[in-house]
């Protein structure tokens, strides 16, 4: 019984050190060589690239009409002819055709996650000339800012184009 029990702690000591210490050490350590970024939240001066910010004022691209509450991630269940869902579109459209911004798609609808940090570039065209009239610049420089933040597909074919709304607003704070 003794040598049974001797054998089960030497083996538990085992996969304890390659299990709990060896292999979280060592996916940690690929991540950090090769996903640092990543692995390390994509962290900028003003929040992560991988989370939606909700930016307040026209001198601001801003991203899907979600909230952006990262504690209430996941979709609304409102089908396509639900009088609520269809009520909260009409109060978006108006916000935005006040500011003077044209309603796309990304600006009018949530993301299913409620954080999506992109927009599409045509949500980022539709915003240039409220964000150019806000800061006092041409529309021009603005959609040369917009065309030089466009990523596309994820390995050039997963996806659609899209535009990082953190990163285009730092770009533009640096603009100015």
């Amino acid at each position: 019984m003794l040598l049974n029990l001797r054998r089960a702690i030497i083996v538990s000591l085992i996969f304890f050190v390659l299990l709990g210490l060896a292999y979280p050490l060592l996916v940690t350590g690929i991540g950090q060589a090769f996903l640092g970024d990543k692995a390390n939240g994509s962290l900028t001066e003003h929040g992560s690239t991988l989370i939606g910010q909700e930016w307040s004022g026209p001198q601001w691209f801003h991203g899907r009409a979600d909230g952006f509450d990262p504690t209430a991630t996941g979709g609304s269940n409102l089908g396509p002819r639900s009088k609520e869902l269809l009520g909260t579109y009409k109060e978006r459209i108006a916000a935005l055709e006040k500011q003077g911004t044209t309603p796309t798609q990304d600006l009018v609808s949530a993301s299913g996650s409620g954080v999506d940090p992109d927009i599409s570039p045509d949500a980022a065209y539709a915003q240039a000339a409220t964000v150019a009239k806000a800061r006092g610049l041409s529309v021009g420089q603005v959609r040369a800012l917009i065309a030089s933040h466009v990523s596309g597909p994820q390995f050039g074919f997963l996806g659609a184009p899209h535009i990082n709304v953190l990163q285009l607003n730092e770009a533009l704070a640096e603009l100015t």
